[in-house]
């Protein structure tokens, strides 16, 4: 038996140059579309507290759809039932990418941040059970502050022109795809109505027919478009909220290419959808989902009444400690050498980041608290715990900005503009290099 001690690996080191390459896309559609996202609800907070609040209401509240077919919906549930069907379609097809062929596959490299997702949802709900009850509050918001809203959290760093480097970037995009699967399992799990079995057994039917046509290499639009919209209605109208079958139809799309193929199903897919899931369906949720009555007496009420104070602590202090708690644990135990370049308070700024929890948030808010007076004050607890996050996340990243910068460049020159940073062929000739990535 060997006394040689086991060969640490690095954590936040130099990403595999595809894994780098397939997150640098993911991401800077992600970054666009917080923008999106950020100026959305902007327009949304400011138009609901105009003179023409009234206008938005009626907009929000007006019902349109096909009564007969139980679709007869308001613009604000089209855009939390129906659009973002879209938005988490393109999570599970991120989830199936990451499971299969990105950074998840390896249950040792995977360890750390799904650890850490875990913490960082575990934490944050244990937070606003421990504030809210006590005090006599509703124990119906824990979900609520468990999500990390990735785009949000793009947009800041975008708004901050901070050059992080990928690993940080991958690492907060692992965190964030975690927390849309933990999400998304809450949802289904938690927040259904009356169940309808027939209509179920319908949309599993159909998810059969999906994962047959995945099977059999079947092609084209017309098949899928219209078996997915009969999907996501029969899972609306049996009770569950529809967008797990955005989910569950991201997971079944086949994620690995078939000879002679240029991109799987899930690449095309991701593809088309993906700028309109960053750019039009998040914001477009955001706009009618954040517009809240923003008064005095509406702020006091976030830091004195134990639901809305649950949730901005369980952001801003629950989402912090869990991931970073979850972090530094994980590699203790598993042996894993912080990046020499990088120090933890790096890790603590990206778990103070994580604290932005906008979109999944408001969605989980508005199927906890069912009453408008309930889910405005959780909706404002969401925006104000969001904007603390943030806050701090931009003072404590803009002070390391400068490592981060010099990170960047280095990661990103190439020299002999081979198309190839020259980080890559140096590490080609250390083989020891590529083992030691996150």
């Amino acid at each position: 038996m060997s006394d040689a001690p086991r060969q640490r690996t690095t954590f936040l080191g130099l990403l595999p140059l595809p894994e780098r390459n397939a997150v640098a896309q993911a991401l800077r559609t992600e970054t666009v579309g917080g923008l999106v996202l950020l100026a959305a609800a902007v327009v949304a907070l400011v138009w609901a507290n105009s003179p023409w609040s009234g206008v938005y209401e009626r907009i929000r509240d007006f019902h349109f759809g096909i009564p007969a077919l139980g679709l007869d919906l308001s613009v604000g549930h089209w855009t939390a039932d129906g659009l973002l069907a879209v938005f988490f379609l393109v999570a599970g097809i991120e989830l199936k990418r990451e499971l299969v062929v990105g950074e998840l596959r390896n249950p040792a490299t995977a360890a750390l941040p799904v650890i850490a997702a875990i913490c960082g949802m575990i934490v944050p709900a244990a937070l606003y059970i421990a504030v809210a009850m006590p005090a006599g509050g509703s124990p119906d918001g824990w979900a609520v502050p468990m999500a990390t809203d990735i785009a949000f959290a793009l947009a800041v760093l975008a708004v901050l022109s901070t050059h992080l480097p990928a690993a940080l970037r991958a690492f907060l995009l692992t965190l964030a795809v975690v927390d849309d699967l933990g999400a998304i399992l809450i949802i289904a799990v938690f927040f259904t109505s009356d169940l309808n079995f027939a209509a179920l057994g319908g949309a599993f039917a159909g998810l059969a027919l999906f994962y047959v046509l995945q099977r059999l290499r079947v092609r084209g639009w017309w098949w899928y478009v219209p078996l997915g919209v009969a999907i996501w209605a029969l899972m609306y109208n049996g009770g569950v909220h529809a967008t797990v079958a955005g989910v569950a139809m991201g997971l079944i799309l086949r994620t690995t290419r078939d000879k002679g193929e240029d991109a799987s199903p899930a690449e095309r897919t991701s593809h088309l959808l993906h700028p309109v899931s960053a750019g039009v369906a998040v914001p477009l949720f955001a706009l009618f989902a954040a517009g809240v009555g923003i008064s005095g007496a509406a702020l006091s009420e976030v830091f004195t009444r134990p639901e809305p104070l649950g949730v901005v602590l369980g952001l801003v202090v629950g989402k912090t400690v869990g991931i970073f708690a979850g972090t530094y644990l994980a590699a203790r135990y598993t042996r894993a050498r912080l990046n020499p370049d990088l120090e933890w308070a790096d890790v603590f700024s990206l778990a103070v980041l994580a604290g932005i929890g906008f979109t999944v948030a408001l969605l989980i808010g508005e199927l906890a608290f069912p009453d408008p007076s309930g889910a405005e004050q959780i909706k404002a607890a969401v925006l104000v715990g969001s904007l603390i996050a943030a806050g701090l996340a931009a003072l404590l990243i803009k002070r390391r900005n400068a490592v981060y910068r010099r990170l960047y460049e280095e990661e990103t020159r190439d020299d002999d503009a081979d198309g190839i940073p020259d980080i890559y062929q140096r590490a080609d000739s250390a083989p020891a290099a590529p083992d030691t990535a996150r």
